[in-house]
């Protein structure tokens, strides 16, 4: 995956890649804490004290993301996950039932970002599209779009790797393997998801190819719709 030529020649450069375009690990690993804070606060407390550390954990996360310049969307987003989650939790009465949103919303990441890649609006493509500025002008480019719909496989699959991890940890109530292994499957594999996203991309990208931040004939108002992603 590559920048402009100009900035690939220039001295000390090196490519960019989904990490540089999509930011790091910091908000994956932010959203280990709360379920982990909640582990212990299980342990030590019951399910009364993991809630209230999952809360407080949360409310704490997001105060600092807040101050260190995150938009107040996500930030809030981040801490109504929490709470809903700590209060299915208190509604069912069962610890492990405090990662059953997680559980769910992993599931249908996995089912989105496949039928994104079936439709051939892969939805890497979208999220670094919309982080380049470019909205829908990189599915004119047949290289690029065959490339986005091919890593976007490799995000499927941590979707189904989580809930494959998940589900049985859940079903037998096993709350601390849920916390520790929430926090391994997080920032971890998203840093493995992001460098093999970026190496699928930049195999799938034919010699010469300007880079995610060109797509070739973006511009051409005359040329027709472009085939979907190699099957």
């Amino acid at each position: 995956m590559t920048g402009t030529p100009d900035r690939q020649r220039s001295a000390g450069a090196r490519p960019e890649s989904l990490a540089d375009l999509l930011g790091g690990r910091r908000g994956a690993v932010d959203a280990t804490l709360p379920p982990l804070a909640f582990g212990l606060g299980w342990v030590l407390g019951g399910l009364g004290g993991g809630v209230l550390a999952a809360v407080a954990t949360g409310a704490a996360v997001a105060a600092w993301r807040w101050r260190r310049g995150d938009r107040p969307r996500s930030v809030l987003v981040g801490l109504l996950a929490v709470c809903l989650a700590a209060l299915i939790a208190v509604r069912t009465g069962r610890a492990s039932d405090f990662f059953l949103l997680q559980i769910a919303s992993n599931a249908a990441s996995a089912l989105a970002w496949a039928v994104s890649v079936v439709v051939r609006w892969p939805l890497l493509g979208v999220v670094v599209g919309l982080a380049l500025g470019q909205r829908g002008r990189w599915r004119r480019d047949p290289a690029l779009l065959r490339a986005y719909g091919r890593a976007s496989w490799v995000w499927t699959a941590t979707y189904v790797l989580r809930v494959a991890v998940f589900v049985p940890l859940w079903l037998d109530g096993q709350v601390v393997a849920l916390a520790v292994t929430r926090a391994a499957l997080t920032w971890p594999l998203i840093a493995a998801a992001l460098a093999l996203s970026w190496v699928v991309i930049r195999r799938s990208l034919p010699p010469g190819h300007p880079g995610l931040r060109h797509p070739v004939g973006a511009s051409d108002a005359d040329r027709g719709p472009v085939a979907g992603p190699e099957k």
